[in-house]
């Protein structure tokens, strides 16, 4: 019997998430399928309180449902609850279950892209708020990242994401960002700043800490201005593709019984359908 899966979201026609599962669905010969499902707001609760008759082991979860998908889960992980969104939903008995990779995914890069980072990794600056911040906030906290700053143009914005998911954090705004890198053992940007079609990263990183590694979650164009002023300072640049493969994983083994691995082959796979698009 045909095991289905999908990503939902509103649009949802840009996710990579079919490549993905779908190379490891052929590399594992698994008789499964894995689609797009575009899912509008105002018809996201209904979809996941029926989920049972959706024919479906489980789904991805994409903008603008991941709050939503929280709220209507039958159980919940740890990270789910600490952080009110989830990305990975599976039917397991009867019960719709939840959790956020993204929290996963982006420790895992890390770990496979610049090994031994968090040994060293004493103060990072995140910049930006949003619903992908959350998740690279609470990962580093739990990896034991002892100082945490937050870098946001809405100081609100950026209070409200610590006292939300109750994590100690000085906040500052990206004036005082040259001084603040300048004891950083880890830069992140989660904002889309630097993305195709968005306004630019306007940071300078002169003062940046030697030895310092710099991660930027955009992943269209693959190589933001940020990563190339970190490569071409002689800093570990690690880009946000590998976060994308790597969250992906819990989801393809609960739905369909496999862990896979994110290889080479995988990341040339998407590399070459991101250079596809941006030839377009």
């Amino acid at each position: 019997m045909t095991k289905r899966a999908c990503v939902i979201g509103y649009p949802v026609a840009h996710s990579r998430s079919p490549l993905i599962h779908g190379y490891w669905l052929r590399e594992h010969e698994i008789d499964g399928e894995y689609v797009r499902r575009e899912v509008k707001p105002e018809d996201i609760d209904q979809f996941l309180q029926n989920f049972s008759k959706q024919n479906l082991a489980g789904c991805n979860v994409t903008l603008p449902h991941k709050e939503a998908a929280a709220r209507n889960v039958g159980a919940a992980t740890p990270v789910v609850r600490a952080l009110g969104v989830a990305n990975t939903l599976w039917l397991q008995d009867g019960i719709l279950h939840g959790d956020n990779t993204d929290v996963a995914g982006f420790l895992a890069h890390l770990d496979d892209t610049a090994p031994g980072w968090d040994k060293k990794a004493a103060h990072a600056v995140v910049l930006g708020a949003g619903g992908a911040a959350r998740s690279i906030v609470y990962a580093l906290h739990e990896r034991g990242v002892k100082k945490l700053s937050i870098v946001n143009r809405s100081r609100e914005r950026a209070e409200q994401l610590v006292n939300e998911i109750k994590i100690e954090s000085n906040i500052a705004s990206f004036e005082q960002v040259g001084s603040l890198i300048s004891s950083a053992d880890l830069l992140v940007n989660t904002t889309s700043l630097g993305m195709k079609g968005q306004p630019p990263l306007e940071i300078e990183l002169n003062s940046l800490k030697p030895g310092a590694a710099v991660c930027d979650i955009v992943y269209v164009p693959l190589e933001t201005d940020l990563l190339r002023k970190a490569r071409a300072r002689g800093h570990a640049a690690i880009d946000g593709l590998g976060m994308l493969l790597h969250q992906a994983v819990p989801g393809f083994e609960r739905w369909f019984g496999v862990k896979p691995k994110v290889t080479k082959a995988l990341r040339d796979l998407i590399v070459a359908d991101l250079m596809k698009d941006a030839a377009r």
